[in-house]
Parts: C-alpha cells; structure tokens; sequence
C-alpha cells in the first residue's frame, strides 16, 4: 500500500525519462478566421496544405506528411487575441534541417513583409521569433550540431541569449 501521508506525497515520484524516441507529433491552433490564418501558415511560412474540413479547419505538413500543424475555428470563430497575462501556449517551433534553410525562410518573411519580433543565436540554435495573425507565438529555428553546443564547468548545457546576425543569415539563403 502507498504512502499516503503528507510529507510523502510532497515528494515527487520517482524520476523515469520519456522514451528517448518520443517527439512532438503536431500542434493545433485555434484561430479566428481560416483563411487569415491559411495565409500565413500556408503563404508565409510555406506548409503544405494535406486536407480541409469547410471552414472549421485545416491540417498542413512540411514533406506530405499528415499534419505538423492544424488550425481550427471549432472554439475560436472570429475570436480575439488572448489577453496579456493570460495562460497558453508561449510558441511553437519549426525547427529547419540547416543554417541556408532557416535563411530562406527569412528570406520568405522578409519578402512579405512579415513582421519580425526577435532574433536570437542560443548557442545550440539560431532562432527567429514572429507572431501569426491569431496572436500565436512562432519560433523558426535551426539547432547546431550537439558537439558545438555550449557546455559549463561541469559539463551541463549552458545556453545563451545573444543577438543573431540576420545578414549574415541571409548570406546563406538557398
């Protein structure tokens, strides 16, 4: 029988690692207008499109995969940004096989005239941070190779925040 006392359900449970296969599957986003948010997840950002319900939704994927991000209205039709302050998701993130492709998707914003709101080299990536048109929070980033990552005294990751040289990121667009 557990112990249930006080002090010892103040104590976590044991400590047991995901299995080191997992990943994020995908993220659904709930917007307020379909084809708003279909203009910069699919135009913008350049996912493709794999299948649509009416106007309640959307599912896109980078590859002919199934979806790595839908958008649906089912809760949010023609809804507002959530207010400062509030709970939920901070951004997701698209990571980019290499520098020359996180260039091109610069690139691609720039040339839309998508507002940026960061940039950053965290020392195990390069990231560039944006909003979509539902006030969602999106990372487009590249990771550098584990060997290269940053590391303290000890061995244990030491990431950093430092400015990222978006010229020379866009040196390398392919």
């Amino acid at each position: 029988m557990p112990d249930t006392t006080p002090a010892a359900l103040a104590q976590p449970p044991a400590a047991r690692a995901i299995h080191p296969g997992a990943r994020i599957g995908h993220v659904h986003l709930k917007v307020a207008n379909l084809n708003r948010a279909l203009a910069f997840w699919r135009d913008v950002i350049g996912l493709e499109e794999q299948q649509r319900i009416g106007d309640q939704a959307v599912f896109l994927s980078a590859g002919g995969y199934h979806h790595h991000i839908a958008l649906n209205t089912w809760q949010s039709k023609d809804g507002a940004w959530p207010p400062p302050g509030t709970t939920g998701l901070f951004h997701v993130a698209l990571v980019y096989p290499d520098r020359p492709a996180l260039a091109a998707a610069l690139q691609r914003l720039l040339e839309a005239g998508w507002p940026l709101e960061g940039a950053s080299d965290h020392g195990v990536s390069e990231a560039i941070y944006l909003r979509d048109p539902d006030g969602n929070g999106v990372e487009l980033y590249r990771d550098r190779d584990p060997a290269a990552w940053p590391r303290d005294a000890t061995g244990r990751l030491a990431m950093v925040t430092r400015r990222l040289d978006l010229e020379a990121l866009l040196a390398e667009a392919i």
